[in-house]
């Protein structure tokens, strides 16, 4: 491969439709699609409508914005779908056995790619305008298409004036391309829903464990965005975690996250892959403050610990009395993933002052059940285990579990639990003797 001013003969020759592209694929081999708003949608269409020599192919990716024509039903002998991460586009696909679900950290997908154990032959992916050196941004998804990109036999990308230019580990010269599809679509959003009561209790218990020059990670969705909207008052917060959100650069503009104190790239909000509004692509559009990392980086659980006073906020389906957090599945159906939960508790015990939080509702169905419960529903998978619990927040309190003996996180856990299921939870751990039933 060579780096000269010929780079835009060569781009010129790979100019295609989707539809001509996606006909380089070969038929029984392994297909990765970028995540989030990565996914280039045009090319992912034409997989399905043109691709026509394709049988027994498998696509993989972790949860993707836009649609999912490829687990239609009727298609199962063309595609099989693996998912590392269960978005709602394949979620139904998964629970009726016609798309398989594989429980990883996420941490660890890249080498299960780059080894050659779940290794690509074609990587669909959506980046930005080449630079004048001929490199490509991977833009808003780096996460494991990284190890992709690195590895794959064919590379069929969507080059959109829309995908942000990201920097850090995020570059890819066109010569690695084989064929370039010329697109101006917008990207995917994810806009932020509105917080209702419970929500901002949980975001008021959960800031006030977060202090200033404090490193966090954060997820997406409502109970993330109202611990945000509790740290205004904060100064110098720092970011590294997995997905980045607008609520993330809400602080950042408020002067609230600068990095200063960070102990590990300390300045950068670190990331792997963006999620959110047109106003958050801009944003981190050449902006030298975010830095992309892939996720075997952003999620290393040692390099996450180099943070001091690194705050882990990840969510759960429910939590035992025991401190078993099950965050994939309910009642035996798989709902989501593992992802970065287990990745993130981890490296956030073990840095200096640091804290991992699992924040979640008190109950669930308008109120009809309780989501701490006295021990998990049959089926239900234990993400986080009851070693890795340290702190649990609902709407009613904080709990914090570390070091404390299953007495004493039963109490506490009932202590935040909602109050019309705190009787029903107290009888049932007399009778399993968590508690004393004198």
């Amino acid at each position: 491969m060579t780096f000269d001013a010929d780079w835009k003969f060569r781009y010129a020759r790979k100019i295609a439709t989707a539809e001509e592209a996606v006909r380089a694929i070969l038929p029984g081999r392994r297909i990765l699609i970028s995540s989030g708003a990565g996914e280039p949608g045009r090319l992912v269409e034409a997989l399905v409508s043109h691709a026509t020599q394709l049988r027994g192919n498998e696509i993989v990716h972790l949860m993707t914005l836009g649609a999912a024509p490829y687990v239609a039903p009727g298609l199962e002998e063309r595609f099989r779908h693996m998912a590392f991460f269960i978005g709602s586009n394949v979620r139904s696909a998964v629970q009726e056995g016609r798309a398989d679900f594989l429980p990883v950290f996420l941490s660890e997908i890249p080498q299960l790619i780059t080894s050659g154990r779940l290794g690509v032959h074609a990587a669909l992916i959506q980046v930005s305008l080449p630079d004048q050196h001929g490199f490509v941004s991977l833009g808003v998804s780096v996460d494991i298409v990284r190890g992709a990109v690195d590895t794959a036999d064919i590379i069929l990308a969507e080059v959109n004036p829309q995908m942000p230019r990201t920097l850090g580990d995020s570059f890819l010269h066109v010569d690695r391309i084989a064929h370039l599809i010329p697109v101006d679509d917008p990207l995917p959003e994810l806009k932020p829903e509105p917080l209702d009561d419970v929500c901002r209790q949980i975001g008021h218990h959960a800031a006030q464990l977060i202090h200033d020059g404090a490193t966090l990670q954060m997820g997406i969705g409502r109970i993330p965005d109202a611990v945000m909207s509790g740290l205004k008052e904060r100064s110098d917060l720092g970011i590294h975690t997995e997905m980045l959100s607008d609520g993330v650069m809400a602080l950042a503009k408020a002067g609230v996250i600068t990095g200063r104190k960070k102990t590990l790239l300390p300045g950068k909000i670190v990331t792997s892959f963006i999620m959110g509004t047109r106003a958050l692509y801009d944003w981190v559009d050449d902006n030298p403050a975010v830095e992309m990392r892939p996720s075997s980086f952003t999620n290393d659980s040692f390099q996450i610990a180099r943070n001091d006073q690194m705050v882990a906020l990840n969510s759960a389906l429910a939590v035992d009395l025991t401190g078993q957090v099950a965050a994939d599945s309910i009642g035996g159906r798989f709902f989501s993933g593992i992802g970065g939960q287990v990745d993130f508790i981890r490296g956030a015990a073990r840095s200096k002052g640091g804290k991992p939080i699992i924040a979640l509702p008190s109950t669930a169905k308008s109120g009809e059940i309780s989501r701490i419960v006295p021990v998990l529903e049959e089926g239900a998978g234990v993400v986080t285990s009851r070693g890795d619990i340290h702190y649990v927040v609902t709407e009613y309190g904080a709990a914090d579990l570390w070091g404390k003996n299953i007495r004493q996180r039963t109490e506490a856990l009932i202590g935040i639990a909602h109050p019309d299921f705190r009787g029903d939870l107290l009888s049932s751990a007399k009778a399993r003797k968590y508690v004393f039933s004198g």
